[in-house]
């Protein structure tokens, strides 16, 4: 365990200044929920195990890697040992004036360190606490272990991501872990407006495989109210058609379609008017049951000029049109940068840059203020600010619960 003095760093915000976090999360979930309170101003006090000890995030190292710095920017560190009595003690003392646990251990664990949302609420009855799992606190799996992957299979979407025929495809980022998170986060402030007057806390439970179906959006209700099981469709938009990937005469774009308005404007813009009176591209579930042969049509023409000329000239004819980019594309791209979804943090003279926040508030922005802490960084000065003399801090630390 290290500790240090006060950095006295900024507020990340004001929005959400005066709130009081504690960080119980591990690996990507959890700690996305509280990355998206941290940043908007909350007082973060990421909990971790003390070195040495089992129990550590199996993502929390290395440190210095840009998954970890990514995910607890923004935060204070304290470590704490939860596996003994001591150490629930102090969780509980730092809970009293908490405003949010969150945590995202398997369900049972809470409950078997006595840390459950019970044992705190009953120590601090207006503390939000939030969990999030795999498959849900209770119910047939909930003593599954949560895994992404595993979540984008169950919850459908594997099922229609991918071409046709070459079996199930996951989607290249985390998208249920992702999700639960700030579906967490949301639920979170939710649950804090309401408190606002009612007086009490409550208890925020989301996971993986909720978010995962949530997020299958018209998929999910094309099956609920219409019966239909989609299928996978490829780079092809299942119901905007046509709306895909097109070469041209560099590589490929995006081009999306939506009604006849946007498609008569496609036909002109590929010098191809009659196109929009050919009764095999009518209307669209004609344009759907000729799918395959207005692609190859498309294609023909799309081959022709350059990606760079076709995403200018058809976004200038009102046709929904954009590159496919890969990563460093789109951190070079004039919007992005216009944007500023790239965010630059100069402290402890080491600047690095991080994922911005994807939406702005005018009076109380966000910015990044703290690179993630040591583990245990400000351990002194978090139980400190608790109560804790120096005496009893060096208690804490001989007895490794600290």
């Amino acid at each position: 365990m290290t500790s240090s003095t006060s950095t006295d760093a900024p507020a990340a915000s004001g929005a959400l200044a005066g709130l009081t976090v504690l960080d119980l999360t591990r690996v990507r979930a959890g700690p996305t929920c509280v990355r998206q309170l941290a940043d908007w101003g909350a007082r973060v006090i990421k909990i971790e195990t003390p070195p040495g000890l089992e129990g550590g995030d199996p993502m929390g190292g290395p440190r210095a890697g840009s998954d970890f710095q990514n995910l607890h920017r923004n935060k204070r560190g304290l470590t704490l040992n939860l596996k003994a009595p001591e150490g629930v003690a102090v969780l509980k003392r730092l809970a009293a004036t908490a405003d949010v646990v969150v945590e995202n251990f398997r369900p049972d664990v809470k409950h078997r360190l006595g840390i459950d949302h019970a044992a705190l609420s009953a120590v601090n009855p207006r503390l939000i606490y939030a969990s999030i799992s795999g498959f849900g606190q209770d119910g047939p799996y909930a003593k599954r272990p949560g895994f992404d992957q595993i979540a984008q299979g169950m919850g459908g979407l594997m099922s229609i991501t991918g071409q046709p025929g070459q079996g199930p495809m996951r989607v290249g980022i985390p998208v249920a872990d992702l999700c639960a998170g700030i579906f967490a986060a949301q639920g979170i402030l939710t649950a804090l407006l309401e408190r606002e007057r009612s007086g009490r806390g409550q208890w925020v439970q989301t996971s993986l495989l909720q978010a995962q179906i949530f997020m299958l959006d018209f998929q999910a209700s094309r099956w609920l109210m219409e019966g239909q099981v989609a299928k996978q469709a490829g780079n092809d938009h299942p119901t905007a058609i046509p709306t895909g990937v097109f070469p041209t005469a560099d590589g490929h774009i995006n081009i999306a379609t939506t009604g006849n308005a946007i498609w008569r404007r496609l036909c002109e813009a590929l010098e191809a008017p009659e196109w929009a009176e050919d009764a095999r591209f009518a209307d669209g579930p004609a344009r759907s049951a000729n799918r395959a042969t207005l692609n190859a049509l498309i294609a023909e023409r799309t081959r022709q000029r350059s990606g760079a000329d076709w995403v200018e000239r058809l976004n200038a004819a009102g046709v929904p049109c954009g590159p496919i980019n890969s990563i460093d594309q789109v951190f070079a791209d004039p919007q992005v940068q216009h944007l500023g979804m790239a965010q630059n943090l100069d402290a402890d003279g080491r600047e690095v840059a991080y994922v911005a926040q994807p939406f702005t508030l005018s009076r109380t922005p966000s910015q990044l203020t703290r690179h993630p802490p040591a583990a245990g960084e400000h351990t002194a000065e978090v139980l400190a600010e608790a109560g804790y003399s120096e005496e009893e801090i060096a208690a804490l630390r001989t007895a490794r619960v600290v």
